[in-house]
């Protein structure tokens, strides 16, 4: 009786409705049509890239490819197969890709290569909307030139400016940072901008998306000494060409068509809370079945990131917290519990929405009703990656 009263709970929860919610939300805005998160997945006929050459074949020194294969790689991906020469004679380049394609190595194997036998002057400067995908892309330069002699420095907030301050009277080949404590450097006298030739903006996109237009033009103006400019991004926005243009001169452009953004792989439900239903239960209910491995949780705010943490441990779940209030060394070791399967819950601000590498999320669930389609896409697409299924539910109501 008790697991009849349990499938007829779930079947009345995750029906759809073709209500429209009416009224607007906190900041002021109509709801977005709740039907636009209701998707059953689509069987997807994946199409492997298959390059023509392997990881030993690309023109780069010996060294670098040694890395490459002591990490695993076998094939360059299309994103990188494509990038590679291009950056290598020192070009402008526009990259479309989704997250999970090797952007990153896409630009950072033919950037170590030119690197190589120069002096550590502050030559490339990588700038990223979120300190977490900062910390990532430096790990994965320094994986790359493992006995190299090649240096780099990560300057984001969170972690104490005069320390950054101190580390930056030593040189080194490329700093990778967030916009915000690049600027502060700058105004500190602690990094000169015309020192830089190469720039690389990752995620660029998101960066305009999270307000940081200002500060991007104010770098670029500082960089009188730019010879090469490199922008990555996930989507492709018409009212993003105009400053496209203004950065990029006679681009190469490497535009894959085979990402998967609009979640056709992924099982998309609503969950309807009524008035005076205590939506943490709600949420104990979804998490508490087995099926529910490792789970991604959005909300809109760090306080509400904080409260649904909180209510989670109280209730015996591993779960953990990320938001822009928490320090960097909490962040990164919270990102890492959840990669290894430490905690079975990760909550999170758009923070974790874009440009972070987690395999394996089972689960997405939006806490609230996100503000646009795009922040909607890129949340669930934390989950059914690699051509795998997932499942994604947004909370309604």
């Amino acid at each position: 009786m008790k697991q009849l009263q349990k499938e007829t709970w779930r079947q009345n929860r995750y029906k759809s409705s073709r209500q429209n919610p009416h009224g607007k939300n906190r900041f002021g805005k109509k709801p977005l049509n709740a039907d636009l998160f209701v998707k059953k997945a689509q069987p997807v006929k994946e199409t492997q890239y298959q390059s023509l050459r392997r990881i030993i074949d690309l023109p780069v020194n010996e060294s670098i490819i040694s890395n490459l294969l002591r990490k695993g790689y076998v094939a360059p991906t299309e994103i990188q197969d494509k990038s590679i020469e291009p950056i290598l004679k020192g070009l402008d380049l526009l990259g479309l890709a989704q997250t999970g394609t090797g952007k990153t190595g896409a630009y950072l194997i033919p950037l170590v290569h030119n690197l190589l036998g120069k002096n550590p002057a502050y030559q490339i400067l990588v700038i990223t909307p979120t300190r977490e995908l900062a910390v990532q892309i430096e790990q994965e330069f320094r994986s790359i030139t493992t006995g190299l002699r090649l240096y780099s420095e990560c300057l984001i907030g969170g972690t104490d400016v005069r320390r950054d301050i101190m580390k930056l009277r030593k040189p080194y080949h490329i700093v990778i940072g967030t916009p915000g404590r690049i600027l502060d450097m700058v105004r500190q006298h602690a990094i000169d901008l015309n020192r830089f030739s190469t720039l690389v903006l990752d995620e660029f996109d998101r960066l305009l998306d999270m307000g940081f237009s200002p500060d991007i033009l104010k770098i670029v103006d500082g960089m009188l000494n730019r010879r090469q400019t490199i922008l990555y991004s996930a989507t492709d926005n018409k009212s993003q060409k105009p400053l496209i243009s203004r950065l990029l001169k006679s681009p190469v452009e490497v535009r894959l068509k085979n990402g998967n953004l609009s979640g056709d792989n992924i099982d998309q439900e609503i969950i309807r809370v009524s008035e005076g239903e205590n939506k943490m239960e709600v949420l104990l209910g979804l998490i508490k079945d087995p099926s529910f491995k490792k789970v991604l949780i959005f909300a809109d705010t760090r306080r509400g990131v904080s409260k649904i943490c909180k209510g989670l441990r109280k209730a015996g779940i591993r779960a953990d917290e990320i938001h822009g209030d928490k320090s960097q060394h909490y962040r990164i070791n919270a990102l890492e519990a959840f990669k290894n399967r430490k905690i079975q819950v990760l909550v999170a601000t758009d923070v974790a929405a874009r440009g972070l590498d987690i395999v394996n999320v089972s689960h997405v669930i939006n806490y609230q009703q996100p503000q646009n389609m795009d922040s909607y896409i890129h949340r669930i697409g934390r989950t059914g990656r690699a051509g795998k299924s997932g499942k994604a539910y947004t909370f309604v109501g």
